[in-house]
């Protein structure tokens, strides 16, 4: 067989950018380990960019879809089927939403909720109102309007005219965002702990205060809990731990546990805005997806599950704290449950590589942040490892 990755290179177009020489080519995932063509094995601090949440192969998932697989792969949504039902009231019955919509992905479900607040506002408010306002530094899908509404230049470059009717302003400054309202603003648009961007947490002071903004204003609010959800922060939804709910949340990269799906949530004021014919996705509701995902969904909602998040990232963030103090060039420790960020000063690659190399996938975004969304499930021994390693990376760095 030839080598895959000289194929890869010849026949898929390069967005990603990787190296033949240093990326790993794996084959097999099991847990909280990935293991590459040779059987070297890797413990997986990225989980696929937070969607691994109960991490490679989990049996309950493997299990669902082979039960589906013998039924239903896929039925056009003109018929009912049962999956998407089980995983809709999952979702409702413990959530703030009335109604989902189900998609494929993180974008397409910020692209439903872009669509559903301009609906609401144009039928219900003000047909004036389609201005979104959203955050600096934000991060929400590459669809041509969730890269326009991402607030970061460098995601737009090359892809000019962006869509109409965006602003942006910094993020947890409650002040500026007040400041860009006007008569054609329908929403805000955020995520309550900024994953692109460099995990950065939202305040108290400025989710609440969003809240209230949007109430005073008749403003949608919309939070985008693409990765920030499904238990990556220790509550299922992260704007639980603000004590808010928002008009409409976003879901994917952990609802499918590994399987592509994602789901826009609302309340009933909201998502009446939408009839039949207005938005649609021939593969959103899926059945595997969606048994897939309810199958994620059990495991999540078990008692206890994410009080072990909890506890997991206390222990996690804490020990990172002591290598702050013996590291001069750590800047900084900040994150949310199992979502965190290692903030230095230089080459965040550099220490990204030398982790490689001893069996630890961890992820470097900015060029200096380290990033690390491990599976929900892992085991405190294996984030003691992952420490260890890079306690021994970084006492390299320079």
């Amino acid at each position: 067989m030839k080598n895959i990755k000289e194929l890869e290179q010849k026949y898929i177009i390069n967005t990603y950018g990787r190296d033949p020489e240093e990326t790993p080519l794996f084959v097999k995932g099991k847990g909280s380990y990935l293991w590459d063509e040779k059987g070297n094995s890797y413990l997986d601090m990225v989980s696929g960019l937070a969607v691994n949440i109960l991490g490679h192969c989990p049996p309950s998932v493997v299990e669902a879809l082979q039960e589906q697989s013998e039924k239903l792969f896929h039925c056009s949504n003109l018929f009912y089927t049962a999956p998407q039902v089980e995983l809709a009231q999952l979702l409702v019955e413990n959530s703030f939403a009335d109604k989902v919509f189900f998609c494929n992905s993180g974008a397409e479900a910020n692209e439903a909720a872009i669509k559903l607040a301009r609906k609401y506002a144009k039928l219900f408010v003000d047909e004036k109102r389609y201005e979104i306002i959203t955050a600096l530094k934000s991060f929400h899908g590459r669809t041509m309007a969730t890269i326009t509404a991402t607030g970061q230049p460098k995601f737009h470059h090359g892809f000019e005219p962006m869509v109409p009717g965006f602003k942006y302003a910094p993020f947890n400054d409650l002040e500026a965002f007040a400041s860009l309202v006007g008569d054609h603003t329908c929403a805000i648009l955020v995520e309550p702990v900024q994953g692109e961007g460099g995990v950065h947490v939202g305040t108290e002071e400025f989710i609440q205060g969003l809240r209230e903004l949007c109430d005073e204003k008749t403003l949608v609010l919309i939070f985008d809990e693409v990765q920030c959800g499904m238990g990556r922060t220790g509550k299922f939804l992260a704007a639980e731990h603000y004590g808010v709910q928002s008009d409409i949340t976003t879901l994917a990269k952990g609802l499918g546990g590994g399987v592509p799906i994602g789901a826009m949530m609302a309340v009933e004021e909201i998502a009446r805005a939408f009839s039949p014919g207005d938005h649609a996705s021939t593969f959103g509701g899926n059945p595997l997806a969606c048994a897939a995902a309810a199958a994620v969904m059990k495991e999540i909602l078990q008692k206890d599950f994410l009080v072990y998040v909890d506890r997991k990232s206390q222990y996690f963030i804490n020990e990172l704290q002591g290598l702050k103090k013996k590291f001069p060039f750590i800047k900084e420790v900040r994150g949310k449950g199992l979502m965190i960020a290692l903030e230095i000063e230089g080459d965040g690659r550099e220490v990204l590589k030398d982790c490689l190399k001893k069996g630890l996938v961890v992820n470097c975004i900015g060029g200096n942040i380290l990033r690390f969304l491990p599976p929900l499930n892992i085991a405190e021994s294996e984030i003691k490892f992952s420490l260890d390693v890079l306690e021994g990376s970084l006492s390299k760095f320079k």
